[in-house]
């Protein structure tokens, strides 16, 4: 298990970056696998190849060409190839690639695990940050004891959205939220008397688990026991996290959730079940995809947002957050210089002022203004950020998250005991 990053530093350093944001006015694998040119980096040509499972998305269409144009200007014999891989199979992919010792010479990562698993096949990039180390955020996401292994562009989190229309259907006051457990309590009984789910949920991958987990907690852990788990200090046994697994099961036998959990996709049954008017309530994120920008042009001044609920009395409310998706260098290409000045394209203001405002994704880069964003549950979570701490779900190993996938899957089914998942999962966390 990647050894955890110290809390105590890890947590000042993001509160400090993301007040600085809030405050803002191989089906293709091997084949499609490229070098960076063996030349210096001035005046380089060849070509580079870029993996990820973005830039197929029409609304990033627009990040896309804004990052291509800041590094044709700086390289304009290089070409740049980006290959959109899938994400279901995307770091299966990867890890082909990174066994041959060959594939893209750029590649993108989710924050946390899915990265701090294979840094032996990645460049540190802190001798080539500079000026960017001050003017983007998160980056504590995509390091590894002490060194930097790619550059954010986003900020994730994961908040609690819901439909005004189903609560005011549902006799409950739109602009009231819940704040407590008690209260989202009292909103699933009101909204189970409509032909509505209180929550869309889709645990088909098992994801789902990782959101209960981070948004729920926040509510259920003292600070210090916060603090602790994010710094490796994980007790498996203690009363809070047997509190939150039994709240997920009975979250799903009190009926909060819609038929057929373990068979329906996250992504993106669960947020088109939500945006459909099928339920009041759906936990998602802030950047890419299943947020505030996609909801709203759905639901318009529907659209609500809250932070997840203080659950006991030492619990707290704020929102998970922190760096969501980077790039980094891989260390297999040819010339990391010529690399690392295309990653830097890639986190170039330009190019994320366009994905946030095409994509509407809450961007590392603290120079960007979302004070006209126009959408008041924007205004909501940018103003959450100065509290936020990281996830719980992203300290934990690739293998543990895939165990607490099957897991969660298992406890919906009634296949395992809560006592015997949490014993399962304390034997994982330990290796």
């Amino acid at each position: 298990m990647p050894t955890a990053l110290m809390n105590g530093s890890r947590s000042r350093r993001t509160t400090a970056r993301l007040t600085a944001v809030a405050t803002a006015p191989l089906l293709v694998v091997l084949a499609a696998c490229g070098a960076a040119s063996d030349a210096n980096s001035e005046g380089a040509s060849g070509k580079l190849v870029i993996w990820d499972w973005k830039s197929g998305d029409p609304a990033a269409q627009a990040y896309v060409d804004a990052a291509k144009a800041d590094f044709a200007a700086k390289h304009p014999d290089v070409e740049v190839e980006f290959v959109a891989q899938p994400f279901d199979n995307y770091y299966t992919l990867l890890g082909t690639a990174i066994e041959s010792g060959s594939g893209p010479d750029v590649v993108l990562f989710n924050g946390g695990a899915q990265l701090r698993d294979r840094v032996d096949a990645l460049v540190p990039l802190d001798d080539y940050l500079g000026d960017n180390q001050e003017r983007l955020t998160g980056w504590e996401s995509f390091q590894d004891e002490g060194a930097t292994y790619a550059v954010p562009i986003t900020l994730q989190g994961e908040p609690f959205y819901y439909n005004k229309a189903v609560y005011e259907e549902a006799g409950l006051d739109p602009e009231a939220p819940p704040t407590t457990y008690n209260e989202l309590t009292a909103v699933c009984d009101a909204i189970a008397e409509t032909d509505k789910d209180c929550f869309s949920l889709g645990n088909k991958e098992g994801i789902a688990m990782e959101f209960h987990l981070s948004t729920f907690g926040p509510g259920v852990f003292s600070p210090e026991q916060y603090d602790a788990w994010l710094a490796g200090d994980r007790d498996w046994s203690s009363r809070e996290v047997k509190q939150l697994f039994d709240m997920w099961v009975q979250q799903n036998e009190d009926g909060w959730f819609n038929d057929g959990v373990n068979s329906t996709a996250m992504f993106m049954d669960e947020f088109t079940m939500f945006q459909g008017g099928e339920s009041g309530n759906v936990v998602g994120l802030i950047s890419d995809v299943a947020h505030w920008k996609s909801f709203d042009e759905v639901l318009g001044d529907d659209l609500g947002v809250y932070r997840g609920p203080v659950v006991t009395e030492q619990g707290q409310s704020l929102l998970p957050a922190e760096g969501g998706i980077g790039y980094g260098v891989a260390e297999w290409t040819a010339d990391p210089d010529l690399a690392y000045d295309l990653v830097d394209s890639l986190s170039s203001t330009a190019a994320l002022t366009a994905f946030y405002a095409e994509a509407g994704a809450i961007a590392s880069d603290t120079t960007i203004d979302t004070s006209d964003a126009g959408i008041p549950a924007v205004a909501d979570i940018t103003s959450w950020l100065p509290e936020s701490k990281p996830s719980l779900h992203t300290a934990l190993s690739a293998d543990t998250l895939d165990l607490l996938h099957r897991l969660s899957q298992q406890l919906i089914d009634g296949k395992v005991t809560v006592d015997d998942a949490l014993a399962q999962l304390a034997a994982s966390d330990e290796q």
